[in-house]
């Protein structure tokens, strides 16, 4: 049986259980998806799997609970050695959170972003020797001349924990554009010491077509130095006709990124339009196919532009939802506090309102959970802490903790 914990945490940092609550979770597995509603789109799957796989239930009790819900619009989360939460939010601001709900002061020096839309300080992550160079990278939209851009800062924590020092900007994914949508915004380290960055075509029919362009940085995924250049193995390197920060293409709004625990893969989830969410297994040099290739339709019902799905030499995405569950921030689960939760893969779902959980075996799609659908919240990023939890943040302000009893 799942143990459902939700405890309020009131202005005053003092939690409050409330009822307990949560679906049955005895069987291990169901032979129906767990999506039950209409697709948009009559599209069919390329291989079997590849939507609407069969549903599967946590068996081992865990318990999920309500750390605070006094954040203003939180977008991105990490867990800092100590066992706190270093989180941004969506207006400009970051700020710590402890493990027991405890909201630390507004960390100043940040750089001005454009909140506008689907704009501001989103993603964070740290270097790999935070604990000595207390460095701290982040995403954010960038006011700059034309308009805005996806941006990468760096900064370093001050001991008081009060400031972002020497906070520069390192990398802009132009060209600038007026609009206020697709910025993408997740970034990692990977096991290189490299920088990943997803980057939005930026919504508009005028930029959409620069997902596809070598010349462009909107709708890729980026690779660079911790000091924002190209890293010099990057699979364009070298062309005169393509960026040399370019990893992959062909993106539309990728809000998630995780490496997996066991390959340190790549993953990627991203929006799609009316039907067609994408998971995608990340290699240096695909093509992810958008806008020439999707599962979804435009929003005002028609085929995005020939209407196809598949086509020589782009990517089909591992997994995809119609309708959509506006996939976002992202983690894999390493350890088996939780067996069955062992390399699963957790994502946060706007529209769906939901976490994902979603079982992968040989880079496939083998079961699909939606854990605290109940709860009525947009779920923007989730991350594992030290301690072995999931920690996700809401757009309604909270901060939960879901893990072993």
């Amino acid at each position: 049986m799942l143990v459902f914990i939700s405890c309020k945490q009131k202005s005053d940092n003092t939690p409050e259980p409330s009822v307990p609550t949560g679906p049955d979770t005895e069987q291990a597995a169901d032979s129906s998806a767990v999506e039950t509603n209409p697709p948009n789109a009559t599209y069919s799957p390329a291989f079997n799997g590849q939507t609407r796989i069969k549903g599967v239930r946590t068996q081992t009790a865990y318990t999920a609970r309500i750390i605070t819900d006094q954040l203003d619009r939180p977008w991105g989360i990490t867990g800092l050695p100590d066992g706190r939460m270093l989180i941004t939010q969506k207006t400009g601001q970051m700020r710590i959170v402890s493990a027991s709900g405890q909201i630390g002061a507004l960390i100043s020096g940040l750089p001005a972003v454009n909140a506008a839309g689907q704009g501001g300080l989103l993603g964070l992550c740290l270097d790999r020797q935070f604990a000595t160079t207390r460095t701290v990278f982040w995403v954010f939209s960038e006011p700059v001349t034309g308009g805005n851009v996806t941006a990468v800062g760096r900064g370093r924590l001050s001991a008081d924990e009060t400031r972002m020092e020497n906070a520069t900007v390192i990398y802009r994914a132009t060209p600038a554009y007026s609009g206020s949508n697709h910025y993408g915004g997740r970034i990692l380290v990977d096991p290189t010491g490299h920088l990943m960055v997803s980057t939005g075509e930026r919504a508009d029919l005028v930029t959409r077509p620069q997902s596809q362009s070598m010349s462009s940085g909107l709708g890729k995924i980026v690779r660079i130095t911790t000091d924002g250049h190209p890293a010099a193995d990057n699979p364009f390197s070298g062309q005169a006709t393509a960026r040399p920060e370019i990893f992959s293409l062909g993106h539309r709004n990728p809000q998630g990124l995780a490496l997996h625990p066991v390959t340190s893969e790549v993953w990627q989830s991203e929006h799609g339009p009316r039907g067609g969410d994408e998971l995608n297994h990340i290699e240096a040099g695909k093509n992810y196919g958008w806008p020439t290739i999707t599962y979804g339709l435009e929003y005002s019902g028609q085929r995005v532009g020939a209407g196809i799905q598949q086509q020589n030499g782009l990517e089909q995405p591992a997994y995809y939802w119609d309708p959509v569950i506006s996939p976002s921030g992202m983690s894999f689960f390493a350890g088996n506090s939780v067996p069955e939760w062992e390399n699963n893969l957790f994502i946060g779902s706007l529209s769906g309102m939901h976490i994902a959980r979603l079982v992968i075996e040989n880079n496939r799609i083998i079961g699909e959970e939606r854990l605290l659908a109940d709860q009525g919240q947009r779920f923007r990023d989730i991350t594992q802490a030290m301690d072995g939890a999931l920690f996700a943040i809401t757009d309604e302000g909270r901060l939960y903790r879901i893990g072993p009893n």
